[in-house]
């Protein structure tokens, strides 16, 4: 067995001592992080299952069972990683998916109790959880915080310094952004807000950290604003610059130590309205609240979505300095490889030295997923030296990666073959990419939401019966998280309609077990089209700057609106890219975007 199975019998010995019968376990930290920092990593640590890029993963452990769920981009990798850890994995998605809440109160009596650590569950996910329980006549423990006992190398909480994101490259300064929060504040009949969500955070105080979030420049950190005026920052003081207090102190923000937050809300006044989203607020803080809380959407992530035009403007640099590296990278992989010795580790690494040769390029948006042939079939693969594989023969090379760029975040995924591909490959990357451009060819009223889009995306597939389980597309923010809300494109009802301003992705897939996996992504914007006499009308404009394979397109399935869009993608390509390049990359580069007939 792993050294995991020792920290399992470690936490069993704890929930006896302590009257847990069963616990539950989050992936997550006080801000419901997707990346948390790794002081809130226990539960990666305890069952093994980790990646730099986060895992998604939820721990139910009784005396008996050691469970872990997760959703279906990580099947494959967690079945790998928790073998000989005691833990089993359960799915959460898909035909053989089961509840967890039900799992947990199916195999819990009256009079037991379950416990977990509040400050990692949100409030929503706890009141579902506490009802449930309720029912059964089994209790919540809301403090059981087990690695505070058995895990004694914990990293401490980041202490990484701020700086100020200029507000030049932001187009907005944050009072202007304060006024509108509370605005939204004020729309839910509301008088103060509690912050929680670092993206949100990072947004608002136009602040940024390097080092606290793997791969994305937010941090640590709670902000209270109310319309009296108070505007306090709960942060570690060890993380303040001079130039950042003087940015807190122009906005009139004051500071409060971050572990005060809790003491702080138990002692607002009893005629404040906190508005708390209860998606985005740990429990743990709920629990001390003293005064009347009023649950609702926060607006700030809506807010945020919606990038200006400067933003927009900036982000169109940022995808040209992107395209630049992209066409250094693979200009370097077709040169070596025939020599065998390429490597996904050894790729990944050369892809984030061309990324951050660029000064602009703080860091990669996340760990870039590379993988050949059946490691490309693994939705969210990370090359390790023990997965490492040496690129050899013919085959697929799935490359999904992106990076934070001070004008904005970059997220993109190209499949390309090397060797000979196969008609199966041809046929199936035509279909994946017939759904990437009718979805990006969308012309849809105002109002759309992404889930009523997602099936142009996968149309081609469900007719020959293939499928992919993930999301089509994601909001990506703004030198923030790669990740964002509140709008997406995927099956799953979501009723944040699409806007001018939002970036998405467009990243259909397909991924055989064992074999290959294709994914075609870019950003997307959405504009405006058109208004009629039958309303406003918006459409996709592409963001992302890099050519698709060419040879992996089978022209005969293929309508002549989509070698039309295919066509005038990649003149946009050689246009923009072209004056950036030197003479034998904008070559290279005429080749990969010449005419598909």
């Amino acid at each position: 067995m792993k050294k995991n199975y020792e920290y399992l019998c470690a936490l069993r010995k704890v929930m006896k001592e302590q009257g847990i019968d069963a616990c539950i376990i989050s992936g997550t930290d006080p801000h419901q992080s997707e990346l948390p920092p790794h002081h809130w990593r226990g539960r990666e640590w305890l069952t093994g299952f980790e990646s730099e890029n986060g895992t998604n993963g939820t721990v139910v452990v009784t005396q008996d069972e050691a469970l872990c769920w997760t959703d279906s981009r990580y099947f494959i990798q967690a079945e790998s990683q928790l073998a000989d850890t005691g833990f089993k994995m359960m799915k959460e998605d898909g035909p053989e998916a089961v509840d967890l809440i039900d799992w947990v109160t199916e195999h819990t009596n009256s009079g037991q109790t379950v416990g977990i650590d509040g400050m990692t569950f949100s409030v929503s996910y706890a009141q579902r959880l506490q009802q449930e329980l309720n029912d059964n006549g089994v209790k919540l423990n809301t403090d059981f915080t087990p690695f505070d006992i058995i895990y004694p190398d914990r990293p401490e909480r980041p202490k990484n310094k701020l700086f100020v994101h200029d507000e030049k490259i932001v187009g907005q300064d944050v009072d202007s952004k304060i006024e509108a929060v509370l605005k939204e504040v004020k729309g839910e009949l509301a008088n103060a807000i509690l912050i929680s969500a670092l993206d949100d955070l990072a947004w608002v105080t136009n602040l940024r950290a390097a080092g606290d979030i793997n791969f994305s420049p937010i941090y640590v950190g709670f902000l209270y604003l109310d319309e009296k005026g108070s505007r306090v920052l709960f942060i570690d003081e060890e993380k303040l610059s001079k130039e950042v207090e003087q940015h807190l102190d122009k906005y009139h923000i004051t500071t409060a130590p971050y572990d005060s937050v809790k003491d702080f809300v138990s002692k607002l006044s009893k005629d404040t309205r906190l508005l708390l989203d209860p998606q985005k607020t740990a429990r743990g803080i709920y629990d001390h609240v003293g005064c009347t809380p009023v649950f609702g959407g926060d607006g700030v992530a809506k807010l945020k979505s919606i990038k200006n035009q400067t933003m927009i403007s900036n982000l169109e640099t940022a995808m040209e300095k992107d395209g630049v590296a992209l066409t250094r990278f693979f200009m370097m992989v077709e040169k070596e490889y025939p020599g065998g010795k390429l490597t996904e580790v050894g790729l990944g690494k050369a892809l984030r030295a061309l990324r951050l040769s660029d000064p602009s390029c703080v860091d990669e948006s996340f760990s870039p997923i590379l993988g050949w042939n059946a490691h490309g079939a693994i939705v969210h693969y990370e090359a390790t030296e023990e997965t490492d594989v040496a690129i050899v023969g013919d085959g697929l090379l799935l490359v999904d990666s992106g990076g934070q760029y001070i004008y904005g975040t970059t997220d993109i995924t190209r499949t390309v073959a090397l060797g000979t591909p196969t008609q199966e490959q041809c046929h199936d990357f035509t279909l994946v990419m017939k759904g990437h451009i009718a979805l990006s060819n969308a012309v849809f009223p105002a109002g759309t939401t992404g889930h009523q889009l997602d099936v142009l995306a996968r149309q081609f597939l469900w007719k020959e019966g293939k499928a992919y389980y993930h999301g089509t597309g994601h909001g990506v923010g703004y030198f923030i998280n790669c990740h964002e809300g509140p709008q997406n494109i995927r099956l799953n009802i979501n009723p944040t309609p699409l806007e001018p301003g939002m970036i998405t992705s467009n990243e259909p897939g397909l991924y055989l077990e064992g074999r290959y996996g294709i994914r075609c992504e870019n950003l997307i914007v959405t504009e405006k089209y058109e208004t009629t006499e039958f309303g406003e009308f918006l459409h996709f404009h592409p963001m992302t700057l890099f050519p698709f394979d060419l040879r992996l397109f089978e022209t005969s399935i293929m309508s002549a609106e989509e070698i039309k869009w295919v066509n005038d993608y990649h003149t946009l390509v050689r246009e923009r890219l072209t004056p950036l390049l030197t003479a034998d990359e904008a070559a290279w580069l005429a080749e990969k975007t010449k005419e598909l007939k």
